[in-house]
């Protein structure tokens, strides 16, 4: 069984409202709602796909109803902590320029985490298990590294998407597949990353201090890089124009996974984690399996040979 993990869910509320103007009235044109947090898209997606999964996390309140129902909707399994708090309303404002307004995360208590870790100490050896998005305020920054470590000693895959210290604590557990994008990448040696080459020198540098199995940078317009054994190879991104980048990054895991799950090949797995990303970037909603396989039929690679940290 595949199992999502959301500790820091959302309702995503996007408003459009094209005459925007502060310290006035203003009315909203046209306004959407969607469960949100990168472990729920990534159930989505996977769903989308074809792989059963179930969406775990914390949820409290009218909005984390609403996260439930909605998934439950969509026929995606949940097993969901209950918290006092509300879950958080993330806002998008779409006018004139974008703004976004993130909600304070809940409080989350040492029985919630108990709860959650007793439910993670259900998982089996040919289980899987993704670990995507921010921690709530209120939990250590090693909380994920806490789970790989356990999860992976009972032969759990572990796959992680996070940033920032979470990520670099995280890499310590070696989990079976992370996705950074490159500017995460650059966050975490400092530098600035731009091209493929530079991509190419800090992934492998990533690979050898910590022997994490399966690394796909994503590139944006440039497609992705995928690191495996003895492997560098740069995936060139199909043709599109980009409707709507959020969420891309979460299809990219779950295309990752589901080729992988089906064919136990990382290259493969690596071209349709693109095709994914490159699908739901080129349309307003998460991607479907028919755009999906479309675009990988019309992907290219190439070894990466080389790499330096610097421009040529």
């Amino acid at each position: 069984m595949i199992y999502t993990v959301t500790l820091n869910p959302a309702v995503d509320y996007i408003v459009r409202v094209s005459d925007f103007e502060l310290g006035r009235l203003n009315r909203s044109e046209e306004d959407e709602k969607y469960p949100g947090g990168k472990g729920i898209n990534v159930s989505r997606v996977l769903h989308r796909l074809g792989e059963d999964n179930t969406a775990l996390g914390f949820i409290g309140g009218f909005t984390g109803r609403y996260i439930k129902e909605a998934l439950e909707q969509e026929n995606i399994r949940t097993d969901f902590i209950p918290i006092a708090d509300d879950t958080r309303v993330n806002i998008k404002l779409k006018t004139f320029e974008e703004t976004e307004i993130n909600g304070k995360s809940p409080h989350i208590t040492e029985e919630n985490k108990r709860t959650f870790v007793q439910k993670l100490e259900l998982l089996e050896e040919s289980d899987t298990l993704v670990l995507a998005g921010s921690l709530p305020s209120t939990l250590a920054s090693d909380t994920y590294k806490e789970i790989v470590q356990s999860a992976t000693s009972k032969g759990v895959r572990c796959y992680v998407d996070t940033n920032g210290r979470a990520l670099h604590e995280t890499l310590c557990a070696q989990p079976f597949f992370i996705k950074p994008n490159h500017h995460e990448l650059a966050e975490l040696y400092q530098e600035s990353i731009v091209s493929i080459k530079q991509a190419a020198f800090y992934g492998k540098r990533l690979k050898h201090e910590y022997g994490v199995p399966h690394i796909l940078i994503s590139m944006g317009s440039q497609g992705g890089l995928y690191i495996g054994k003895g492997q560098v190879v740069h995936i060139q991104p199909p043709q599109g124009k980009l409707i709507h980048s959020v969420g891309a990054g979460d299809s990219t895991v779950a295309g990752f996974l589901t080729k992988f799950e089906e064919t136990n090949d990382p290259l493969q797995a690596a071209m349709y984690a693109v095709a994914a990303g490159s699908a739901s970037a080129f349309s307003s909603d998460f991607c479907t399996k028919v755009e999906v396989d479309h675009y990988f039929s019309t992907l290219g690679a190439e070894t990466v040979e080389g790499g330096n940290g610097h421009e040529d």
